[in-house]
């Protein structure tokens, strides 16, 4: 079966670097270069760089589009929308990182740790205009337990693997139901402050936004990011910081050159 990968994230990489290894990938179809980091020098997304390291084509449109018919297109974390002449081309299924129809939408990892869900998952269902609406070919859970958000990106890359392989010769959809869907909107700059007078609350967002995007408090007068740390009876104490315009530290390290 010829499979076309539609990815630009890390768990997109992640994917379709599991997919080859059991599957013909023809093209990976992913976003165009774009600034990154402090200097903004132009970065080639995570995916791109997969698919280099394994030989396989990549398309860099700005606009989606199939360079050439393929039996599937798998998208996981792609980033943009994909309009429904595409949609008709072939069967696109979709990797989702949560148990739809709970957390349709941009962070479903980050907003399922964030609320303090005791599971999440993967759902692979079919791509259809409306966002993550698609009918679901194949879903299971995980316990969140004490994962960061990419402790739980990287046990969903693996379920996915593997749930495609289940499904991608002969997927049987059944409908998402209409309770219980709830969306996860992106992160924003109001998402990332910490009040450490919350301490469950802190726990939760400094998991969900590491190691890829972090929370940050002030402490001592100073801005600094809290990149992990663990509650201890009613506190929350920080274990690997980052002050700003500085490198990663231990928090000890961090108290040290305060004092």
């Amino acid at each position: 079966m010829r499979l076309g990968v539609a990815a630009t994230a890390p768990i997109g990489a992640d994917v379709l670097d599991r997919l080859a290894r059991t599957h013909e990938i023809v093209f990976l179809l992913t976003r165009p270069d774009a600034p990154r980091g402090r200097g903004r020098k132009l970065g080639r997304p995570p995916a791109k760089e997969a698919a280099e390291r394994l030989g396989i084509p990549v398309y860099q449109p700005e606009k989606p589009d199939l360079p050439e018919a393929v039996d599937r297109m798998v998208v996981c974390a792609y980033g943009l929308y994909i309009p429904p002449r595409l949609l008709d081309q072939s069967l696109w299924l979709n990797v989702h990182p949560s148990l739809l129809p709970r957390w349709r939408g941009a962070a479903p990892v980050e907003r399922a740790i964030l609320a303090g869900d005791a599971e999440t998952g993967v759902t692979i269902h079919q791509t259809v205009a409306a966002l993550d609406a698609g009918p679901v070919a194949a879903r299971e859970s995980f316990p969140v337990d004490d994962l960061n958000a990419g402790g739980v990106f990287a046990r969903s890359g693996e379920l996915a693997a593997r749930l495609l392989d289940a499904v991608l010769e002969d997927p049987r959809f059944t409908p998402q139901p209409e309770d219980g869907v709830t969306y996860a909107e992106k992160i924003t700059a109001e998402d990332r402050k910490l009040d450490l007078d919350d301490p469950v609350d802190a726990w939760r967002r400094v998991r969900a936004l590491s190691p890829h995007i972090g929370a940050w408090a002030t402490l001592h007068d100073r801005r600094v990011t809290i990149w992990s740390g663990h509650l201890d009876g009613g506190t929350y104490v920080p274990e690997v910081v980052q002050p700003e315009g500085r490198a990663q530290m231990t928090y000890r390290e961090f108290l040290r050159g305060v004092r």
